[in-house]
C-alpha cells in the first residue's frame, strides 16, 4: 500500500511531496516525489493523559470516534472504575481495548482510593501495584493524587513509586497549586509529569524543575489559554491531554481542536505536532510510530495544517476511519457493576441547624478548584434547605456500596430553579452526587439512579430523564451515538432548569474529588482540600 501526499517530518522540521509504502502494518519506505494529492500525512495523535470512563463509552466504543479525529493513542489512566471495582476493573479496560486495533495505553490506577476520607468500592494497595507493574499491557503508574503522601513520606504511598522505579516504568503527578520546597520534594520522589497546572506562573516552574506539564482541555477543567503560552519555549517537555472528556464533546473533537488551537495563535507547527504526536509516544515508551522507516504505521491524512479536518486514520496500516465512516467494529462484553445501597427517605437529606451562617462550596465554571464561601443559611421547621434566589443549593452524596446516611451540604454556581441533577459518576469513588432546590427533587433523583443502578439524570417538575450507566456505573453500554444525543438532552434540560453552567454533569461530578482544593464533599461529609481534613457545614 502506497500513500501520497505533502508529508509532515516533524523531527526533521520539513514538510515534503512524497510516497509512504507500507508493508505488513510497517513503513517499509518513505520517499521524495511529486505528486498530484494536497493533503497532509502525519503521525497520528496521542492523548496523553485521560479516563476513558468519563466519555461513558467502553474503550472499544471511545475508540470508534476518537480515530475520526485522527487520534491512533491514548495514555488511559483507569482509576475510575478502579476505584469501583478494583484490578478487575483495570482488567476489563485492557482486554475490551485490546480487541480495537486502537493503541490503548493503560496504567496502574495508584490512588484507589484516592483518600481515606471517602468510601471506595475497591482497594489497591502496594501489593496490588507490584503485581500490575509485572504486566507488560500496564505502561506507567497512573497520577499520584496523593501528594501530601509523597511530601511527607507514607510508606504505602513511596512503595507504589517504587514498584514503578523497579520496573522502569514512568510515574504521573496531580499536584494542582503545588509550588516550591514541596513541589521539589514531590518531583524528586520520581514524578515526572503534572496535568493539573491552572496558571503560566505554576507550569512555568513545573517546567524548570523538570517535570513535563500536559496541557489540559476536558469537557470541565480547561486550561488551554492559561498554559498554551509556555509552549513556544518549552514545546520539548509539554503535550496535550482532554483527562475528562464527555461523549457530545469527543463527537465533535479531540487533540487535533487544541492543535487547531494553538497554529491560530501563531505557533510553529512543528512544535505543536511534537506537543501532540511525538512527546507522548518518547515520555512513555508507547508502541506508536512516527513517520518513520521501520516503524508502525501509525498515521493520519488531514486536509489541512490548520483545521486538522481527519479524512483517514490508519493504526498499523490499517484503514480505521475513511471519509467520515469508522471501521473499528462492535465489541461484546458483560457489564460488571457494584451497586449495593437502598432507595432513600425524603427525611435523610434533613440537615438539622440553628446556625445563622454556613461554608459553601463555590462552583468555579470550567475548573476544578472550588472556593469556600460563608453565605447566610436558610431554614425551613429548623432544616437547612435550598435558597433558589441566592443560589445557594443543597447538595448530597450518598455512599453507593452500602447503606449509609447521605452527607449533606451546600454550593453555588449551580443555578438550578427548579429539580434536581444526580449522577453516580461522581470523581473519585463514584458516590451518588445530587444537587436540587429542595429535599424531595434530591431524594428523587437519587432514587432514580439507584433504580437504573447508576447513571445521570435530572428531575423537573414536569419531567425526568435519566441515562442509564451499568457498566460500573460509569459506563454505557450503547455507542457514542447514542450516549451522546441523551447526554445532550440531559445537559439541555439541566441548563433548562436554570442551569449556567458550561457543563453542569462534568462539574458535578468533581464536586466529590476531594485532593482537589479547597472545599468538596465526599460520603462521610464536608472535606477542607487545603487542610485536607474534614469541616463543618455550620459556622456560628
Amino acid at each position: 500500500m502506497k500513500l501520497k501526499g505533502n508529508i509532515v517530518d516533524i523531527e526533521n522540521r520539513k514538510i515534503f511531496k512524497g510516497e509512504i509504502t507500507i508493508e505488513n502494518g510497517k513503513i517499509k519506505n518513505i520517499e521524495e516525489k511529486d505528486c498530484k494529492e494536497n493533503h497532509y500525512i502525519l503521525p497520528g495523535f496521542v492523548d496523553a493523559h485521560i479516563h476513558i470512563e468519563s466519555s461513558m463509552l467502553v474503550p472499544s466504543e471511545f475508540a470508534k470516534i476518537a480515530v475520526k479525529h485522527g487520534t491512533v493513542s491514548t495514555v488511559s489512566d483507569p482509576h475510575e472504575i478502579a476505584n469501583v471495582l478494583g484490578v478487575k476493573g483495570v482488567e476489563f479496560m485492557i482486554e475490551n481495548g485490546k480487541q480495537t486495533p486502537f493503541k490503548f495505553n493503560f496504567g496502574a490506577p495508584s490512588c484507589v482510593p484516592a483518600t481515606k476520607f471517602e468510601s471506595a468500592g475497591a482497594v489497591i494497595d502496594s501489593d496490588a501495584i507490584k503485581n500490575l507493574m509485572e504486566n507488560a499491557d500496564i505502561k506507567y503508574l497512573a497520577e499520584m493524587m496523593n501528594y501530601p503522601g509523597v511530601i511527607y513520606d507514607d510508606d504505602e504511598v513511596l512503595k507504589k513509586i517504587g514498584w514503578a522505579k523497579h520496573y522502569n516504568k514512568p510515574v504521573d503527578g496531580h499536584a494542582p497549586g503545588l509550588r516550591g520546597d514541596d513541589l521539589t520534594k514531590y518531583i524528586s520522589a520520581g514524578i515526572s509529569t503534572d496535568h493539573e497546572c491552572f496558571t503560566y506562573d505554576e507550569g512555568l516552574e513545573k517546567l524548570k524543575k523538570g517535570m513535563k506539564v500536559i496541557i489540559r482541555e476536558g469537557s470541565a477543567a480547561k486550561n488551554f489559554e492559561a498554559l498554551i503560552g509556555l509552549l513556544d519555549e518549552h514545546f520539548e517537555n509539554m503535550m496535550f491531554c482532554s483527562d475528562d472528556k464527555h461523549p457530545d464533546d469527543l463527537l465533535l473533537s479531540h487533540i487535533n481542536q487544541l492543535c487547531a488551537r494553538a497554529v491560530e495563535k501563531g505557533i510553529d507547527i512543528f512544535k505543536v505536532l511534537q506537543a501532540a504526536c511525538v512527546n507522548p509516544v518518547n515520555h512513555y515508551k508507547l508502541d506508536v510510530g512516527l513517520l518513520n522507516v521501520g516503524d508502525d504505521a501509525d498515521c493520519i491524512i488531514v486536509e489541512d495544517l490548520k483545521n486538522f479536518k481527519t479524512l483517514q486514520t490508519y493504526i498499523n496500516g490499517e484503514l480505521v476511519y475513511d471519509k467520515g465512516i469508522s471501521k473499528i467494529k462492535h465489541v461484546d462484553f458483560d457489564n460488571l457493576n457494584n451497586f449495593k445501597t437502598d432507595k432513600k427517605e425524603i427525611s435523610d437529606f434533613r440537615l438539622n441547624s440553628k446556625s445563622k451562617k454556613i461554608r459553601v462550596i463555590e462552583c468555579v465554571d470550567g475548573e476544578l478548584v472550588t472556593n469556600e464561601l460563608i453565605e447566610n443559611a436558610t431554614f425551613k421547621n429548623g432544616n437547612l434547605v435550598s435558597n433558589t434566589k441566592t443560589d445557594v443549593l443543597k447538595m448530597a452524596v450518598v455512599n453507593r456500596y452500602e447503606n449509609q446516611k447521605p452527607a449533606i451540604a451546600f454550593i453555588k454556581n449551580f443555578g438550578l430553579k427548579e429539580g434536581a441533577i444526580a449522577s453516580s459518576v461522581g470523581h473519585d469513588s463514584h458516590n451518588i452526587i445530587a444537587v436540587g432546590v429542595s429535599d424531595k427533587t434530591i431524594c428523587d433523583a437519587v432514587n432514580l439512579l439507584i433504580e437504573n443502578e447508576g447513571g445521570i439524570c435530572a428531575i423537573s417538575e414536569t419531567d425526568h430523564k435519566v441515562v442509564a450507566l451499568p457498566v460500573a456505573g460509569i459506563m454505557s453500554d450503547q455507542n457514542a451515538e447514542t450516549i451522546g444525543k441523551q447526554y445532550s438532552e440531559l445537559d439541555k434540560m439541566a441548563k433548562q432548569m436554570g442551569s449556567k453552567l458550561n457543563a453542569p454533569y462534568m462539574s458535578l461530578s468533581f464536586m466529590a474529588l476531594l485532593v482537589i482544593p479547597a472545599l468538596k464533599l465526599s460520603d462521610k461529609g464536608l472535606f477542607d482540600g487545603g487542610k485536607f481534613q474534614f469541616t463543618t457545614v455550620e459556622v456560628e
